[in-house]
């Protein structure tokens, strides 16, 4: 008997928005030799816990998130991605600053400077 399974694709942990992605691309047109994508991790510092860390990654990790977009991959650190599942990630420029921005609705709180997060 041969019995057809229908797999549902896996969302991925976060979303990207066009503007993410398009400088995710401009990284990757730069990238170090060796870059194989960019990688997003939730390390502990900052007064509220977490922070956000995106870096150039020369070596795919086995428990790590692969998100593909047009300019190259985009990884979500394995041991991050609770932290980060629903999240919105987008590239924000204005007069003053820029810098990739998230609207994570895990977050519970958020210290004062936008630098850190906790759960």
């Amino acid at each position: 008997m041969n019995k057809e399974v229908n797999v549902r694709a896996r969302p991925a942990a976060i979303v990207l928005t066009a503007a993410a992605e398009a400088r995710i691309a401009e990284l990757m047109d730069r990238a170090p030799e060796g870059a194989i994508g960019v990688k997003l991790s939730t390390p502990r510092r900052g007064c509220s816990g977490l922070a956000y860390s995106v870096d150039y990654v020369t070596e795919a990790v086995p428990f790590d998130e692969k998100i593909a977009t047009p300019g190259g991959a985009f990884y979500v650190d394995g041991g991050s991605v609770l932290y980060l599942i629903g999240s919105t990630m987008d590239w924000v420029e204005d007069d003053f600053a820029a810098g990739f921005t998230f609207a994570n609705p895990n977050a519970k709180g958020a210290c004062g400077c936008g630098e850190s997060f906790t759960i």
